[in-house]
């Protein structure tokens, strides 16, 4: 693992803070846990910490001694000052004396003597960090160390490799109890240059900042070496079906098995999001013959479990033709996991006097030999993350079994962890917005009516997919809502294949198709050349279909329903003079809309329309209102005024209406006028 430190960019960064009044110490603190968390195979997504101990200013001016400490939850890859509060250190110290400390109490006494009372929560180890001495302390949980010591003989192994450079403390739960013995075994090993704690990661120690963090690079590397050195086995193929399932057919069906239904009848769900991942390791990991043995012990490291649950999901490989199967035996399998981790809940909270209230039993990863791994998350993001510390245990396990027997931590702890509050606390708590868990594809997305309306639905809480013609413009769309971009060319069914494929790989499926492409082709009908209609057509009506056929089969798929919202136009209902190329066949996209409802609305799934007129967007130009205005003799104010309400309307009143149609779950077969007012338009 490569050591990143740079004098010139320490100096940099630390002279930067330091120029708007921030500590030295702090500085340089904030420089080295940035290089810890910018290397995945050391620390992810919140975990791990760091600590320096300086002196600080209080309210009354008092130089006071604090401990800067990781906030809980903060991503040490981009943590800022504020990341770090300062906590009187004193008071921490005091706590040692104790012989027990409950969580809570634990929580308020730190919270209790932070400087800024507005500050994050110091991480749960923050006792751990004030009880050692050591001005600068760096904690990870580093690949190496993990397939060091989460094997049978861990302790044993640790000391072979390491000898007294570090000292060894038995798995404890972080809090109170571990930080006391972590004191407990330092005290007898004063001279230790970092620390293991088993089956959890690693502590380096510096009165530098730059010294902490080299021990830490320095000790990963020595096991990492001793791993590349003692490496006996590897994994051996388990035999799998000559043609394999792809994984845009499977996710779908998984997304739907994994959906909890709130209400059958009402066919209301909580869906999930999930990320596909089939690089070669994870490929490896997941074909293998011994798969449903190392991959069911537990979690590499206590914290992940709140990600990805103690262990994942194993479905078999699905083999081409035979998709129904492997959805019948998916099915039991993820009843079978429910009442396995329902089982796994009663049993540990019985043990605790039936405290505890179950949290839901759908696994967070899912393993599926010949196609890869599917991470599941209530938003793409923590789709992401559980994606992420998935492949972190792949890599941990991977190691652990080339030199020994991957072992976690036992059965109670895992419950311990996984309901303890203080971690469960990181994942945030709240209302869900009206869109979450959904996926939405808006087509024609990557300017006007559609960018705005993969923008309203990204706030309204659902994951976006932009399909556009160039998918570089459609990404500028959907990257800054968390959404993929992607290119789409919607009048070729091959091309609308492998954008749907990529959307189901990416987040599992689809639950509302938003088909807006479209194009305005001009000419008086009697005079027009054919090749403009029937262009006019592929885009204007056939492109819906295409999408719609394809979010139609998904959505079949999950049995979850869905919502099927199309672009029709005023066209389609106040046909204009020399408009006969577009209004045509936005007529039949109009009759289109409605013949999805009739024909799909038992499966649950909607479909409905917007009749829109005179919006700023690619299909009415500034260029053409300037023209049109012109020869009303209006001012282009006047024109897209032009209604009854003697107002414009933008593209985001169009994608307003896009919006509520989603959310109105009773509704099917409706048009919404969006125009200002215009009575030749309005259905009759």
């Amino acid at each position: 693992m490569k050591n990143l430190w740079s004098d010139a960019e320490a100096r940099k960064v630390a002279d930067a803070y330091i120029a708007k009044g921030i500590n030295p110490d702090l500085a340089i603190r904030v420089y080295t846990t940035r290089l810890l968390g910018s290397e995945p195979k050391l620390v992810l997504h919140g975990g791990g910490n760091t600590s320096v101990k300086t002196k600080m200013r209080d309210v009354l001016g008092q130089e006071v001694e604090v401990l800067c400490v990781k906030g809980s939850g903060w991503d040490m890859g981009v943590i800022e000052p504020p990341g770090l509060p300062a906590v009187r250190l004193a008071p921490l110290l005091e706590l040692a004396k104790l012989d027990e400390l409950s969580d809570e109490d634990m929580v308020n006494a730190q919270r209790c003597n932070l400087l800024d009372s507005n500050a994050p929560n110091p991480s749960v180890e923050t006792l751990l960090h004030a009880f050692l001495p050591h001005k600068f302390i760096d904690h990870t949980h580093a690949n190496p160390i993990l397939a060091l010591c989460d094997q049978p003989n861990g302790e044993a192994l640790c000391r072979e490799v390491f000898g007294n450079r570090v000292a060894l403390v038995p798995y404890i739960m972080p809090g109170f109890a571990l930080a006391k013995k972590a004191q407990q075994v330092f005290e007898s090993h004063p001279n230790c240059e970092g620390m293991i704690l088993l089956k959890h990661g690693i502590f380096s120690f510096g009165d530098t900042a730059k010294q902490a963090y080299d021990r830490m690079l320095d000790l990963v590397n020595q096991a990492e070496a001793y791993i590349a050195k003692s490496a006996k086995k590897s994994f051996t193929s388990a035999g799998l079906p000559k043609n394999i399932v792809s994984a845009a057919e499977v996710a779908p069906t998984l997304r739907g098995l994994c959906a909890i239904t709130e209400d059958a009848e009402q066919r209301q769900y909580k869906r999930w999001i999930i990320e596909h991942r089939d690089n070669q390791a994870v490929m490896d990991y997941v074909n293998s013959r011994d798969l449903s043995r190392y991959s069911q012990v537990g979690v590499v490291t206590p914290d992940h479990s709140i990600r990805t649950k103690a262990i994942p999901l194993i479905l078999p490989a699905p083999e081409v033709g035979k998709l129904e199967d492997f959805s019948r035996s998916a099915e039991k399998a993820i009843k079978d996991f429910g009442s396995a981790y329902r089982a796994f809940f009663e049993r540990n909270n019985h043990r605790l006097g039936g405290i505890k209230k179950m949290l839901d039993p759908i696994p967070r990863v899912i393993l599926v030999p010949g196609v890869g791994m599917f991470a599941i998350g209530k938003t793409a993001k923590d789709a992401a993350i559980a994606a992420d510390v998935a492949e972190n245990a792949i890599d941990v396990i991977t190691m652990a079994e080339k030199i020994g027997t991957f072992e976690s931590i036992p059965d109670a702890d895992l419950f311990d962890i996984e309901y303890w509050s203080l971690e469960q606390a990181k994942l945030g708590k709240g209302a869900e917005p009206p869109l979450g868990r959904q996926v939405a594809v808006i087509t024609g997305g990557a300017s006007g009516i559609g960018a705005a309306t993969a923008k309203a639905f990204a706030r309204a809480g659902a994951a976006v997919a932009v399909l556009d013609l160039d998918a570089a413009k459609a990404s500028a769309v959907a990257k800054p809502l968390g959404g993929i971009g992607l290119a789409c060319n919607v009048t070729d069914p091959a091309s609308v294949t492998d954008a749907f494929a990529a959307v189901a790989r990416h987040f599992g499926g689809i639950d509302i198709l938003i088909s807006n492409a479209g194009a305005a082709w001009q000419g008086r009908i009697g005079d027009v050349d054919d090749k403009v209609l029937r262009d006019s057509f592929e885009l204007n009506f056939f492109s819906h279909q295409n999408v719609a056929k394809a979010a139609v089969n998904q959505m079949a798929a999950q049995k979850t329903g869905g919502c099927l919202l199309f672009n029709a136009s005023k066209q389609a209902v106040n046909p204009g003079p020399n408009f006969g190329p577009y209004g045509l066949p936005k007529a039949a996209t109009l009759f289109l809309s409605r013949q999805y409802a009739v024909d799909y609305g038992d499966i649950g799934i909607r479909s409905n329309a917007v009749n829109a007129d005179r919006i700023r967007s690619g299909l009415l130009t500034n260029d053409m209102i300037a023209t049109r205005s012109k020869a009303r003799g209006l001012s282009e104010a006047e024109y897209m005024g032009g209604n009854l309400l003697k107002t414009e309307v933008t593209a985001e009143n169009v994608a307003e209406a896009f919006l509520a149609l989603a959310l109105a779950e009773k509704s099917t077969g409706a048009v919404l006028t969006v125009d200002g007012g215009n009575i030749a338009a309005a259905l009759r």
